[in-house]
């Protein structure tokens, strides 16, 4: 069974930074892909960042340089490191893994980051 488990949420000021983790079992992050969604309500799932399957990174327009997304393979764990946090990145933000094999996608049940003074 594939589970997805983040943590690391939770409430910061503007400015702020924090560090969201995806602990992920029953699937290998090597040779898939695997990424960091958020969604506000009434909003659709956006596209935060993402490490592909050969490596690459891509980036949510809106991050502007300000998160890094990180993997590691060996205790099979995926990282968001978000720095000069801004009130409108207030959401819930979910976890991902694409199964290249199967195309099927993996989801953890989110985590809530406020940005707020």
């Amino acid at each position: 069974q594939v589970q997805l488990v983040e943590s690391g949420g939770g409430l910061v000021q503007p400015g702020g930074s924090l560090r969201l983790s995806c602990a992920v079992s029953g699937i290998f992050l090597s040779g898939n892909r695997m990424g960091w969604y958020r969604q506000v309500p009434g909003n659709r799932r956006e596209l935060v960042a993402l490490i592909t399957a050969g490596g690459g990174r891509g980036f949510g327009d809106f991050v502007a340089g300000r998160f890094t997304i990180s993997r590691d393979n060996i205790k099979n764990m995926m990282y968001l490191q978000m720095n000069n946090l801004k009130p409108e990145d207030t959401a819930v933000y979910y976890c991902n893994v694409h199964h290249i094999a199967t195309g099927h996608d993996y989801w953890g049940q989110g985590t809530q980051v406020t940005v707020s003074s």
